[in-house]
């Protein structure tokens, strides 16, 4: 009996171990089948996302959700393919994130896998003798596994996973998923970035057509440069734009027009072309890069111009005949990506375009100031061949009629309207002359003058002033009257340099129809009382010796504004040499 039912108990005993293996086979096949849904899950929802951040982020949360790990990140490689640019983590709050500090740049194991593109997977990462240690804050990790993720067989970054749930390792299975997620990563990628680069494109393509636009429209440069940098910052993501221009033969670069963060400050400021991020632009005429634009040596700044700016670069605006005709700076915040080949070949095109469009306007104004100077020869010469000739034949005609006048009264009046018609012809070729002076030479144009006072000042002040011109400074203000605004320009800028203490100051020249105005501020320590003022007596007398006048302000933050302005025509109407009497026509 004993003997039977152990005979019968036997074989159930084998059919239980069969009924368990084959449920655990049916668990672990269940097992592989939602893993490997969980993956076509991840992949499809990776692949659905056409924005290049949200793809990059849903890849790293699906990653962690994969292989069920505690902390994720994604590592893009940069354009050195040595550091990393860009890092985005999953697991980590915001207050951890904060006590880490900045984010790794590619040492230790995260270099690793940069060195050594294939997977990795290790027990205990701080054995491993790629450790680099981690920062303070930073919270304990140990398990890893890293694969890299390509695109079109380039390495574009790589996934890190540490701290598998529960305690247990990473294995080989962890591995081929996350494998074969990372390849399904680097067609998402792929889609992204050429869908990024199709609407960039599209959108040089509509700012190009607006500047085109801008053109035929017949705004002035003013206006073109602010739709370049406008334009060039929004498509970029860039946090500032500036706009460089030459300035003559000074060697110098001038900020036109400045957009984004203290825009008032870098406006109209001059800096060095030679060792300067722009001047290099300039001088080879091929974009120049920088990934730290406040470390730069070559960007040279006022106090605090360039905090919290990073990655950077200047494109020079050329023009057809191969002359650059400006440079474009834009730079990115601190920790922003890089600016790539993929960037700057469409910022190039842009660029070019850009130049075309100020070199339009320069043509457009040298034609209206060709058209100014032809209209005022015509207008001289019809005074010389008409007016005065007419007036002349008068004159002459009123001397003769008066040897037939008997009455003294009369005679009196006729020989007084003589010597008034004698000045009239005087004024009028006054007139002639001044319409004729053109002031061709550039070289010696007070926008240059202008420039070169303020660049000469920046050493004493140890920053560079910011420096505004308008109007027709180098064609309407007379030769005698720019020598005067000169001279003032400079006694201001000394005064500000030695007395003021000043830790800004702004230059402001501007040309009227009627008058030159020169305004100097800076934020000193004001003129101080009994002081001496024998500098601003000669200002006020270079005013008063042209019919103009001197007004000295204190701004609503303090220091000092000194306003000189002065008539286009001092004095009225003086001869010059070639005036006649009226027998000489």
């Amino acid at each position: 009996m004993d003997a039977a039912d152990s005979s019968a108990r036997i074989p159930r005993l084998r059919l239980d171990e069969l009924l368990e293996e084959l449920q655990a086979r049916i668990d672990a096949a269940r097992g592989t089948r939602d893993r490997v849904h969980s993956l076509l899950e991840a992949v499809l929802s990776v692949g659905r996302q056409l924005d290049l951040t949200q793809v990059l982020q849903r890849i790293v949360e699906a990653a962690a959700t994969l292989v069920d790990a505690r902390y994720a990140a994604l590592g893009v490689i940069g354009p050195d393919g040595r550091t990393l640019a860009q890092f985005l983590t999953v697991g980590l709050s915001d207050e951890e994130i904060a006590a880490i500090g900045p984010y790794p740049t590619g040492k230790g194991i995260l270099g690793e896998l940069i060195r050594h593109p294939e997977p990795l997977r290790l027990s205990d990462l701080t054995t491993h003798p790629a450790s680099y240690g981690f920062p303070a804050g930073h919270p304990p990790m140990r398990t890893f596994l890293g694969v890299p993720v390509r695109v079109r067989d380039e390495v574009f970054g790589n996934l890190y996973l540490t701290d598998k749930r529960g305690g247990g390792q990473f294995d080989a299975e962890d591995e081929a998923v996350l494998s074969t997620l990372a390849v399904a990563a680097g067609v998402a990628i792929d889609n992204a970035r050429l869908f990024e680069e199709a609407r960039r494109q599209q959108a040089w393509l509509r700012a190009n057509a607006e500047i085109t636009r801008s053109l035929l429209s017949g705004n002035s440069r003013a206006e073109v440069l602010e739709l370049i940098a406008r334009r060039a910052r929004e498509i970029t993501g860039a946090a500032v734009a500036d706009v460089y221009a030459p300035v003559g033969d000074t060697g110098r670069l001038i900020v036109e027009f400045a957009v984004g963060g203290d825009a008032a400050t870098r406006r109209g400021l001059t800096v060095p072309a030679d060792g300067t991020l722009s001047g290099a632009a300039s001088a080879d005429a091929s974009p120049v890069t920088t990934p730290d634009l406040s470390a730069d040596p070559r960007f040279d700044t006022s106090p605090r111009r360039s905090d919290g700016l990073g990655p950077a670069v200047a494109v020079p605006l050329g023009s057809a005949k191969g002359k650059v005709e400006g440079v474009l700076l834009l730079a990115r915040e601190s920790g922003g990506p890089e600016f790539s080949t993929d960037e700057i070949g469409p910022l190039l095109g842009f660029a070019d375009q850009a130049a075309l469009a100020l070199e339009l306007a320069e043509r457009r104004r040298d034609t209206e100031q060709l058209a100014l100077l032809e209209d005022r020869d015509r207008i001289a010469r019809d005074l010389h061949d008409l007016a005065i000739q007419r007036l002349f034949a008068t004159g002459m005609t009123l001397q003769s009629a008066a040897r037939f006048i008997d009455h003294p009264g009369a005679e009196e009046r006729v020989v007084r309207a003589v010597g008034d018609l004698d000045e009239t012809i005087k004024i009028i070729r006054t007139t002639i002359f001044g319409l004729r002076d053109r002031g061709d030479d550039a070289a010696q144009g007070l926008r240059a003058r202008a420039v070169r006072a303020v660049s000469e000042v920046q050493p004493l002040l140890g920053f560079a002033p910011q420096l505004g011109m308008e109007g027709l400074l180098d064609t309407d203000v007379p030769q005698e009257v720019a020598d005067h605004v000169a001279a003032v320009l400079g006694e201001a800028l000394s005064n500000a340099a030695r007395h003021a203490g000043a830790s800004r100051v702004g230059v402001n020249l501007k040309a009227t129809d009627t008058h030159v105005v020169l305004t100097v501020t800076d934020d000193g320590a004001g003129i101080p009382a009994g002081g001496r003022r024998s500098g601003l007596r000669n200002l006020a007398r270079r005013a008063e010796e042209l019919g103009g006048t001197l007004d000295l302000s204190v701004p609503p933050g303090g220091g000092t504004r000194l306003e000189w302005s002065a008539p286009l025509r001092p004095g009225g109407p003086v001869p010059r040499q070639g005036d006649a009497r009226l027998d000489v026509p």
